[in-house]
């Protein structure tokens, strides 16, 4: 029997990217899995590349009442996984203060709701998704940075609270994700080869890799109160 035959999984954020890449990763192992996002267009286009393999529900996670209501409808999960967030990026004195409510308010304040709201099974579990940011801070992205480290603290302080439910994060570094679209694919590409060649892996990372470290923390009952860095040697560079 695969390790998560009939579990229930939640990953919030999974219609693109890391969360999408989770959710298959997750599906493949058996659990039956919800990708839940705020996009409902998004949602069925993943669903479809998922080839149906998991449900789907819209949830906006900067919306206190529309979490609280969505949680209060549902049972408990077994796992899950929060990968959403919106954040827009710039040095302190010139990212317009709106922006960086908005950024805290998705990524910070959308893991804190839906952890507050929640039922997971004893036993079961809670993945944070922060960045490496949060341990080596950039002088052009110091907001990104904060957020990161408050979800790596919120997940350990949450390990606490939430015991028997397990609370780990994941700290991803860059990642060749849809995040990127916005770029010209000759400025993606030139972006992804400058960072590739300042990292001790050689390489930028794929969705897969930061969702093979998911699975990990979601299968092993002895982690807790961890965060675990998947960003190519960033830190150390």
């Amino acid at each position: 029997m695969s390790k998560l035959e009939g579990k229930t999984v939640l990953v919030v954020g999974g219609s693109a990217g890391i969360g999408e890449a989770a959710a298959q990763a997750l599906a493949a192992l058996g659990a039956q899995v919800t990708i839940a996002s705020r996009d409902p267009v998004k949602l069925q286009a993943a669903a479809e590349r998922l080839g149906g393999a998991v449900r789907t529900a819209v949830l906006d996670t900067s919306n206190d009442a529309a979490v609280e209501a969505f949680f209060a409808a549902q049972d408990e999960y077994d796992h899950v996984v929060v990968s959403a967030a919106q954040t827009k990026s710039g040095p302190v004195r010139q990212l317009p203060l709106v922006d960086a409510y908005a950024a805290m308010n998705s990524k910070f304040w959308g893991a804190y709701r839906v952890a507050r709201a929640v039922r997971i099974a004893a036993g079961g579990s809670l993945t944070l998704v922060s960045g490496f940011l949060g341990t080596r801070p950039s002088k052009t992205s110091v907001l990104q940075g904060a957020i990161n480290a408050a979800l790596e603290s919120l997940g350990r302080g949450l390990a606490l609270e939430l015991s028997p439910v397990r609370v780990n994060t994941v700290s991803p570094g860059v990642i060749a994700t849809p995040m990127w679209s916005g770029m010209s694919d000759e400025a993606r590409t030139a972006k992804f080869e400058t960072v590739a060649a300042h990292l001790p892996a050689r390489r930028v990372g794929q969705a897969e890799d930061v969702a093979n470290a998911i699975v990990y923390l979601v299968t092993t009952p002895f982690a807790t109160g961890s965060t675990v860095l998947v960003d190519g040697g960033g830190v150390i560079a």
